[in-house]
């Protein structure tokens, strides 16, 4: 026994403090290269120290935001130091864990892979500038691609732009982190991240864990991580809006692309998958919002789905329990149920919006519409819905978050639990 509490012990005084250092530097700028030098640092302690990190409590395998959220206030503090230094990625990911711990998390592995991605960019050749030629071909001249550059974009192409669009999407995560504070937009906080494939951001304006309303956006249709400025401009734009009628109560608004959007509104967007594959990360969110939730009286969750962004959420309510009080729907092609009362939400607290000339609802409701009582192909814009239809006073599919608009502060309105001065048609 003392054998074993001695090598324990040694354990500790030996990698503990090597953990602590993982990032430390030798002057006082963080270059890219020093954030990808703690990639390699930290895999180098973590194999050398197997050891004393197979000793740590681990992660629940498959654990509920409750589990998770147990398991992490279970861990000392130089525990929770090792975890975040070497494992920051599944920390960051693990729902149910403090907003404040998760961003922390988060943060390293998005300035880690931001580093690396722009270096790798740097150190590929730039796509030659006689992209294009004419040939003759029959009778007319066809303008093609030159040699030169098709025998770049073999070798270069899908990669240069995976890295180009990736690297856009965190040039606007970064620009969101450099706006706090400025006219009054709080701290932002990264719940989520992934580079990979068509990319993954969840980004929170003010505290979920302390803030008394909270409001969940899903977008839709070609959302990717290269887009999701716009996205997360439409929630600073709601937190603003719900800040100045929250009666001094705290607000946070998140955006979540948590999933594999359908990147083709004609190839992808008609099909329900995307919204079934998605729905359960949703519901796991929602519920580790709630697990994270340090406010003595609870909080007031308000769910905005946009386009196919709805779809999922529906799909989250037909397969599983949206923790939610609130549903704001906007242009929807349908929510898969027929029926307001089957999104898991008080009887009355369903809102919807259809602007003029928004047609997505009038095409997509023929994939995405639910079925009820001799009732098919139903939206919530159709009034047997059931949902509280809101004014508009926006155009097309894409204007619902325009400044000054009834459409945005109806949404304000809502997520502040403004109901009665929500205005309806």
């Amino acid at each position: 026994i003392a054998d074993a509490v001695k090598e324990a012990t040694d354990a500790d005084t030996k990698w503990a403090p090597k953990l602590r250092a993982l990032k430390a530097d030798d002057d006082l700028t963080v270059s890219e290269h020093d954030w990808t030098d703690t990639q390699s640092d930290t895999s180098g302690v973590r194999d050398a120290g197997k050891s004393y990190l197979d000793s740590l409590p681990q992660p629940p395998k498959d654990g509920s935001p409750k589990d998770n959220a147990a398991w992490w206030n279970g861990l000392t503090p130089e525990q929770r130091t090792a975890h975040l230094s070497l494992n920051a990625a599944q920390v960051g990911a693990l729902d149910g864990l403090p907003s404040a711990v998760r961003d922390e998390a988060n943060r390293v592995v998005f300035d880690q892979k931001h580093a690396q991605y722009r270096l790798e960019l740097a150190s590929i050749p730039k796509p030659p500038a006689n992209e294009w030629t004419w040939i003759t071909a029959g009778r007319y001249p066809v303008k093609v691609h030159t040699d030169e550059w098709m025998d770049w974009h073999r070798r270069y192409g899908d990669r240069y732009e995976h890295l180009t669009k990736s690297l856009k999407g965190m040039d606007s995560i970064q620009k969101r982190f450099d706006q706090t504070g400025r006219d009054g937009l709080p701290e932002a906080y990264l719940l989520g991240f992934s580079a990979e494939g068509n990319g993954r951001a969840i980004i929170a304006n003010g505290n979920p864990d302390t803030a008394d309303h909270q409001a969940v956006y899903v977008p839709g249709t070609t959302s990717n991580l290269s887009n999701i400025e716009g996205n997360v401009d439409r929630m600073v734009s709601t937190w603003r809006v719900a800040n100045s009628e929250a009666d001094g109560k705290s607000v946070s608004t998140i955006t979540w692309l948590g999933y594999d959007a359908p990147q083709s509104i004609y190839k992808d967007a008609p099909f329900r998958h995307y919204a079934d594959d998605g729905a359960p990360a949703f519901n796991r969110f929602l519920d580790g919002l709630e697990a994270s939730h340090s406010g003595g009286s609870g909080t007031h969750r308000t769910v905005i789905g946009h386009s196919y962004g709805t779809t999922l959420v529906g799909s989250a309510a037909d397969h599983g329990t949206l923790n939610a009080d609130d549903v704001i729907t906007v242009g929807s092609p349908g929510v898969t149920v027929a029926n307001a009362e089957d999104l898991d939400v008080p009887k009355g607290h369903v809102w919807n919006q259809e602007a003029d000339g928004d047609i997505v609802p009038d095409i997509g409701r023929w994939g995405h519409g639910g079925h009820e009582w001799g009732n098919y192909w139903v939206v919530p814009s159709d009034e047997w819905f059931g949902a509280n239809q809101m004014t508009t006073d926006t155009e097309g599919h894409s204007g619902y978050w325009d400044e000054g608009s009834q459409s945005l502060r109806n949404q304000g309105l809502v997520v502040a639990g403004k109901y009665d001065d929500v205005k309806l048609k």
